[in-house]
């Protein structure tokens, strides 16, 4: 049951109401490349917070032609039905298999909850966990397989999200990607200076990032993943147009005003910004969330 907690006495991130209004202001971090450099002045403007809990998502068929035999979908942000930007949660159920079929447009997907395969209608089965991610290039022939009930992130660049048949098939020039949480490579702020502050001496208590997708070079929209560890708390800011993020794994806390309040996202929930913005966040056991930003951000444990 989502709750309000007062985890953030302490913490000040410009909250301006209870309406989740934050105030953006210059990074905390410094970008080395003069190109993607900005001033505090252009960041200073008020930039209102979108919150979607798990609970509030409304689901209809991603696939309208195959009715109730189809995947359900629920939206996070934008419209996969029309042109744009689009995140979306995909729910599966227990069993699931789909025809071999293409999309018109390039997707990416993060496994929320169970196991899913995303492949060539040959391929042998290999089951993806929570927390594994993929992608899939446009007109290159696949199928989807759900193995319990499942659940997925699925975000694309442009829209109307679509399903056609494999005679409608092509070759982009993209290669499709399945990476296996297992497989993911992990960074701590020796790494990358996306995270700020100092390594503990124990791994389990850093923040680590992994890079998605995208050129993490402040220049283009780029997809990652923070593994945040048990009793994190501290600011994500960025100076970024657009901040779109979503919790994989574990229950996430965001302040929502200035008197420390924290709204609590489950797994599944999203938030975004589109302006420049800071956040306070907090977990009490380890979170893995999904950060997408066009340009960088910057973690600031406390």
């Amino acid at each position: 049951m989502p709750t309000l907690r007062n985890y953030f006495s302490s913490l000040r991130c410009g909250v301006i109401t209870g309406s989740f209004l934050l105030l953006g202001h210059a990074s905390l971090y410094a970008q080395s490349d003069a190109s993607v450099a900005q001033t505090e002045g252009q960041a200073a403007s008020a930039v209102k917070t979108e919150v979607v809990l798990a609970s509030e998502v409304k689901w209809q068929h991603l696939n309208p032609a195959r009715g109730d035999a189809s995947p359900a979908a629920g939206t996070l942000w934008g419209d996969q039905t029309q042109d744009g930007e689009s995140g979306f949660l995909v729910k599966f159920r227990d069993g699931f298999a789909s025809p071999p079929h293409i999309h018109n447009i390039t997707y990416r997907g993060i496994v929320i909850d169970g196991a899913l395969h995303n492949d060539d209608p040959e391929a042998q089965l290999m089951w993806m966990p929570a927390g594994s991610w993929w992608t899939q290039p446009a007109g290159e022939v696949h199928i989807t397989a759900a193995r319990t009930h499942s659940i997925g992130y699925v975000e694309i660049q442009s829209g109307p999200y679509l399903v056609q048949p494999p005679s409608e098939a092509s070759d982009n020039g993209e290669r499709p990607v399945n990476m296996d949480v297992s497989n993911i490579v992990w960074q701590n702020a020796t790494d990358t200076d996306w995270i700020a502050g100092e390594v503990k001496a124990d791994a389990s208590e850093n923040a680590m990032l992994t890079f998605l997708w995208g050129q993490p070079d402040g220049k283009e929209a780029v997809g990652t993943m923070l593994k945040l560890p048990a009793s994190f708390q501290g600011q994500l800011s960025t100076l970024s147009s657009s901040l779109r993020v979503v919790v994989v794994q574990g229950e996430l806390d965001l302040q929502v005003d200035d008197n420390g309040m924290a709204k609590t996202l489950p797994t599944g929930s999203y938030f975004g910004a589109n302006g420049p913005s800071e956040h306070c966040l907090s977990s009490e056991d380890e979170c893995v969330i999904y950060v997408r930003v066009k340009g960088k951000y910057s973690l600031n444990p406390r």
